[in-house]
């Protein structure tokens, strides 16, 4: 029996069945493009974490700056007694974050954590109820935000019931919504807000600048301007997701920046930490300074370890210009997908930006084929290659690579995914 086998008997004597995992092998040690597992193996990692790991398992200013902290102190509370690491974090995120206005942040644990702030701080600011979210859309896992959340399965199945006053606007598919472009797809989303909600109930109207766990969906362009200037139109704060988005993933700091928004609040989590658990809300100053003293926090939000981790993996990602290696990485993987693509009629679409790129894997009339995503992935896992499947039809593989992996790891990867089409 090898050792992740022993493990896996370990894990299911004692972990709750309904927390899952894509292989079930160990890890032992990873950094770069790669993961090693407890029996030796390795793995070119197209996953980082679900897009956590942009600057690398293993950076070492992070390992550093973590070292570092924990040897001073490893928590206080900053509700309780604060310290400088959570003030540059903020300061960092109000400096990267597209918008001249004047901002503010606060600092939580996860993305979903992150959500549900900006939803307060939305309905505290504007005393509304109601958020708009769209089709296709994940933004988490507690009760608000699985009801923010479009997929069932896995996500929402026999947990409700969920927060109320949510609403769910179409989405800009352009593989599957009749070929409208940006203009038309947002009047679609926009009448259905307006007749089934109304534009002086709205909140807060919530979106992915690219869709991830829906299927990397990017929007037509002028759709994301169009719902802004809605929002703004009719008093709602604009809210973008930029959590699997965010630090570079895009070839941007932030996606949103791609057709020039200026969000009136951003949520952040995943590659801000380097690998360790921080998020963070950010925006317009008036909207986040109108809740109340005490209406915001949590006792580990912006603890003081996560804080030097996101300190240094930005600073990592600035002196290693990892804008410039997702764009770099999208340089090598778009044009070898899109090969693939032409030579395979089930292979729909190449679509996402930088390193955040997918394919959308069909049958005959674009129907949805999750059976052979599944095997696919299935297959690349056996050959060594970490890739992940998404999408509401369960139809999508993603792949999402640490920034900082190196070209043959890249050419290895694609290698193995070609393989793995072919069965």
């Amino acid at each position: 029996m090898s050792t992740s086998e022993e493990l896996h008997k370990r894990r299911l004597a004692v972990v709750a069945k309904g927390v899952g995992s894509v292989v079930s092998a160990y890890v032992d040690h990873a950094g770069g493009g790669t993961l090693t597992d407890v029996d030796g193996r390795e793995w070119i990692d197209f996953a980082s974490g679900i897009a956590v790991t942009n600057v690398g398992n293993a950076a070492p200013r992070v390992v550093e700056a973590v070292r570092a902290q924990v040897e001073r102190f490893t928590h206080t509370c900053f509700m309780v007694a604060p310290y400088e690491s959570y003030v540059a974090v903020c300061e960092q995120l109000i400096d990267l974050t597209p918008g001249t206005f004047e901002k503010r942040a606060a600092l939580f644990n996860s993305g979903a954590e992150a959500v549900e702030n900006a939803v307060k701080i939305a309905r505290h600011a504007t005393g509304r109820p109601a958020v708009i979210v769209f089709d296709h859309a994940y933004h988490g896992r507690t009760n608000l935000t699985m009801a923010l959340t479009a997929k069932n399965m896995p996500y929402k199945h026999r947990f409700g019931p969920f927060a109320p006053e949510v609403y769910r606007a179409p989405m800009s598919y352009p593989l599957r919504d009749g070929g409208l472009d940006g203009a038309e797809a947002a009047r679609r989303a926009v009448d259905v807000i307006e007749k089934q909600v109304g534009g002086s109930n709205v909140a807060a109207v919530l979106i992915e600048p690219i869709q991830g766990e829906g299927g990397f969906v990017v929007p037509a362009p002028g759709f994301l301007p169009a719902i802004a200037a809605w929002a703004k139109a009719n008093g709602a704060v604009f809210i973008a997701d930029e959590i699997q988005t965010g630090f570079a993933r895009t070839g941007r700091w932030f996606a949103s920046e791609d057709e020039g928004l200026e969000p009136d609040l951003i949520t952040t989590a995943k590659g801000m930490g380097g690998g360790l658990p921080i998020a963070g809300v950010v925006g317009r100053a008036d909207l986040m300074d109108a809740v109340h003293a005490g209406g915001l926090g949590g006792t580990y939000g912006g603890n003081p370890v996560a804080c030097a981790a996101a300190l240094a993996a930005i600073e990592t990602m600035r002196e290693l210009d990892l804008n410039a290696a997702a764009r770099r990485i999208e340089s090598v993987l778009r044009p070898a997908l899109s090969e693939m693509a032409a030579a395979d009629p089930g292979i729909a679409e190449v679509r996402g930006r930088g390193a955040m790129i997918a394919i959308e894997l069909v049958l005959a009339d674009n129907e949805p084929d999750p059976t052979r995503t599944a095997a696919v992935s299935k297959a690349c896992h056996e050959a060594g290659l970490l890739t992940l499947t998404c999408g509401t039809y369960g139809n999508v593989l993603r792949f999402l690579p640490p920034l900082v992996i190196s070209d043959p790891d890249l050419h290895r990867g694609l290698d193995i995914l070609r393989r793995a089409l072919l069965t």
